[in-house]
């Protein structure tokens, strides 16, 4: 049986009066894909935002690897080996496509302040790792032509590969990806699906929350789904499609068997 990589238990997250989340539970495996689906407002972005330390839970804990994540902040989840992408993309548009994965790579570096003001051998031999490592992904992700282009002008779905090439950067040991296939079209969705298994043969433990339920049933080793802030699924991707409550989530409809 695969190792618990994150651990998130019995989670609930209030904003106010508002119950975003409602004693959610999920475990996610060492090496697996696990697709997190649900309607619009479900809460599947504020579970992202949970694990990542952008919110801290009103109750629950999170735990990865067995480390409480509690009392860390957003770069040190990212230490432990935490990376994320956002529904939104979040790139520094002026930057090349290069540049932007270099910011990830820094995540890891070692050099000091002083040493990089000073360009110490040390800072000089990160550097070159770091561009190294860049290309190396850029080209991974099929935009190692368009390195030197400025994140602005590049089209709508190289964006979203240079943002998860980014989260790359940081050398995770689970990469959270936030509705990846937003906005792409039925052939854009399929080159997204073999990248997210490509990503995975690498050896990283992939979370993919998404709203398009063909998207993530084609590559998720298990499916976890939530409604109104409640997980009501969890399970095999076939077991999962066929249950009547998640059917009546999606469909807007009673669900009679309950």
């Amino acid at each position: 049986m695969s190792e618990v990589l994150l651990d998130f238990n019995n989670v609930t997250m209030q904003f106010g009066g508002v119950t975003a989340l409602n004693e959610v539970s999920l475990q996610i495996k060492q090496g697996e894909i696990l697709g997190l689906i649900g309607p619009n407002g479900a809460g599947k972005t504020t579970c992202f935002n949970v694990m990542t330390g952008v919110y801290a839970p009103t109750l629950g804990t999170v735990s990865f690897e067995g480390k409480n994540l509690a009392k860390l902040k957003r770069f040190e989840i990212t230490k432990v080996g935490i990376a994320r992408t956002f529904q939104n993309i979040r790139l520094f548009s002026e930057m090349t496509a290069l540049e932007n994965v270099m910011v990830g790579a820094d995540a890891r570096k070692k050099a000091s302040v002083g040493g990089a003001i000073l360009r110490t051998s040390r800072q000089r031999h990160e550097e070159k790792e770091s561009r190294e490592r860049s290309m190396e992904l850029l080209q991974f992700m099929g935009i190692s032509d368009r390195a030197e282009t400025a994140a602005r002008n590049l089209p709508y779905g190289y964006q979203r590969r240079l943002e998860i090439a980014r989260a790359l950067a940081t050398e995770p040991k689970l990469l959270c990806l936030d509705e990846p296939a937003a906005g792409f079209n039925p052939a854009e969705k399929e080159e997204l699906n073999e990248l997210i298994l490509k990503i995975r043969e690498q050896g990283y433990t992939v979370l993919l929350i998404e709203h398009d339920m063909n998207v993530v049933m084609k590559v998720s080793d298990r499916v976890a789904v939530l409604d109104f802030g409640q997980k009501i699924a969890d399970g095999l991707p076939a077991d999962v499609r066929n249950n009547p409550a998640v059917i009546a989530a999606y469909l807007g409809v009673e669900d009679n068997a309950s």
